[in-house]
């Protein structure tokens, strides 16, 4: 091979390092996004939890509306948000809406789908506080860390294997398809084994579709993305994981929670 020929094949060689490294660089930077906007919408959604626990139950008799069969008080506001219709509202208000942002979030600029999926997150928040009437303080921390460790765990595989998970997708959706339908059953029927079944296969399709999602979301990634098109991408993976460590966190709880 000529002198010519070895510096041509060397230049050729460190013009692909750099471009591979800035390839590397941009996808690490696009995840830290996705993972930081996943982070505002847990942290939103707990700090929302709390603060409408804390306005809808009272330790003061006389402020207390009504009680609980557990010697929980309510305000004024727990009977609305608990006690009345309003109840289904605030219940499937997160269904609905993350629907509608899963559809209108192309035609959104990036602050707007970045705003929508605050204010989704803080909707799920108060939502979620009903949690705290069924479950102790302290079961609903251990059960937040037990998910967190496992998210972490499956997100990193998910990350980092080069195996293809693709061909989980549509298992994993038939999965989630059917814990919702058996949950809707199991409104009806209050079957203490049906809800442990769901509660247990709720698991592991979550678990699935965390490693699933990450790797999905990962291939999202293109360099040529404006700044415009990657916030959006971000926010919308972000949702997804979101929603993922969500539903896991609520069947973990409804295995390991400690009841009031």
């Amino acid at each position: 091979m000529s002198t010519f020929d070895r510096q041509s094949q060397g230049a050729y060689t460190v013009a692909g390092s750099r471009a591979e490294a800035g390839i590397d660089q941009g996808l690490r930077a696009y995840m830290l996004g996705v993972y930081n906007y996943m982070t505002m919408g847990l942290a939103l959604t707990g700090f929302f939890a709390l603060a409408t626990m804390m306005l809808a139950t009272t330790t003061d008799q006389s402020a207390a509306v009504a009680s609980l069969g557990n010697g929980k008080m309510l305000t004024q506001l727990g009977v609305t948000l608990y006690g009345s219709p309003l109840k289904w509202v605030v219940m499937l208000a997160p269904l609905g809406m993350v629907f509608w942002l899963s559809f209108r979030i192309q035609s959104m600029s990036a602050s707007s789908a970045r705003m929508m999926f605050l204010i989704y997150s803080a909707i799920m928040g108060i939502s979620l506080s009903s949690i705290f009437l069924v479950y102790t303080g302290g079961s609903i921390a251990r059960v937040f860390f037990i998910t967190a460790a496992a998210f972490g765990t499956l997100s990193l595989y998910g990350y980092t294997t080069k195996k293809d998970l693709s061909g989980w997708g549509s298992f994993l959706i038939m999965g989630v398809i059917g814990v919702f339908i058996a949950m809707l059953v199991n409104i009806f029927l209050q079957s203490s084994a049906l809800q442990f079944a769901i509660s247990v296969i709720g698991v592991l399709v979550f678990a699935g579709l965390t490693a699933y999602d990450t790797q999905q979301i990962k291939e999202m990634y293109y360099e040529g993305d404006s700044s415009e098109v990657a916030t959006k991408k971000s926010v919308m993976g972000a949702l997804r994981l979101y929603l993922d460590f969500i539903n896991m966190f609520l069947m973990l709880l409804q295995l390991f929670g400690n009841r009031e």
